[in-house]
């Protein structure tokens, strides 16, 4: 019996911040787990730094973090796509799972902001986790 690693590909317009966020929680709650990626339609130059402290608040560390430019090639080997206001500019690929998550953009905004943002992020990623069947490593 071969079992292959669920993944997950999260995308919105400049991968500086949600998507980042969501890569940083999957990556750390599933333990590796799940194959993790993220990319934007028009990533912007460097990844949001005040969603790098609402991470490293919360011990997780995605400063080294690059934004990426989302590619076909990624969408397809991924189980899952999750857009997060990417709109027309996400390709879809019949076969494939996508959910599409209606977050704030923490673009531009302070921390007292972000962080609520960051933590509804957490809470899908957790649900996530769950419709995966992987069992998140802390909760």
């Amino acid at each position: 019996m071969t079992t292959t690693q669920p993944s997950a590909l999260f995308v919105c317009v400049h991968n500086a911040g949600r998507s980042q966020m969501a890569a940083g929680f999957l990556r750390t709650l599933s333990g590796g787990a799940v194959d993790v990626r993220s990319a934007g339609s028009m990533p912007a130059d460097q990844i949001n730094p005040v969603a790098v402290q609402a991470m490293a608040e919360i011990g997780i560390d995605i400063r080294a973090e690059q934004p990426k430019i989302l590619t076909t090639e990624a969408v397809q080997a991924s189980d899952v796509v999750i857009t997060m206001g990417c709109g027309d500019a996400c390709p879809i690929f019949p076969g494939k799972r996508y959910e599409d998550w209606a977050l704030e953009d923490p673009a531009g905004q302070g921390i007292e902001s972000v962080r609520p943002i960051r933590d509804e992020i957490r809470g899908r990623v957790l649900t996530l986790l769950g419709e995966l069947g992987v069992a998140p490593v802390q909760a």
